[in-house]
């Protein structure tokens, strides 16, 4: 449990009453801990959390430390550091002084690890959720959205006429792409 230590100018009475107050409070639940982190919008998807998101992948108390285990949506992710300093502001508002935050790249994240009900919150968003992969396609060089098969319905009218404009969309983890029936751009979140 982590102590607070008074400010210089406070007498050893007014330090022993603030210590006391810390122990009587005691360190967070992991069930709190969790609760907190699920309010974290992510970044670049404010609608998600990023425990809906799947890249808080776990949390436990070592000693007087919380370690936080996050894996990013990919190892360049912009987002990364903006993501480690709400955890660590939304932890300190609960009690949390110690954190101690690694990153996880393997097993590296998937879109299979998005909670279910955080797909139809990208969809109302206006952002295509990534479609189950089900099982992994050796896609060796080739981007999986370049496969035949794949068809992209619009968010907005959930038309199957899309066209894919790029790659890449708003940010590199999306593609965009367009609705050819309500003229719609959209991005699409990638499987992966």
């Amino acid at each position: 449990m982590a102590m607070v230590q008074p400010p210089a100018d406070v007498d050893q009475r007014e330090a022993d009453d603030m210590r006391a107050v810390t122990v009587l409070r005691g360190r967070p639940t992991l069930d709190v801990v969790w609760a907190a982190l699920a309010t974290v919008p992510d970044p670049e998807v404010p609608v998600l959390s990023i425990v809906e998101l799947g890249i808080v992948r776990s949390v436990a108390w070592e000693g007087t430390q919380l370690v936080v285990e996050v894996t990013p949506t990919y190892s360049g992710c912009p987002a990364t550091e903006m993501i480690n300093a709400l955890i660590r502001e939304t932890l300190a508002v609960i009690g949390v002084a110690e954190v101690t935050l690694v990153n996880r790249l393997s097993p590296p994240w998937t879109t299979d690890w998005i909670a279910p009900e955080a797909k139809a919150r990208l969809k109302g968003f206006g952002i295509a959720p990534p479609h189950v992969t089900g099982g992994r396609v050796d896609v060796a060089g080739i981007s999986p959205l370049r496969r035949a098969n794949v068809v992209v319905p619009c968010p907005r009218c959930e038309s199957e006429n899309t066209q894919l404009l790029s790659q890449f969309g708003s940010t590199a983890c999306k593609a965009q792409y367009r609705c050819l029936d309500c003229r719609e751009p959209f991005d699409y979140f990638k499987p992966h």
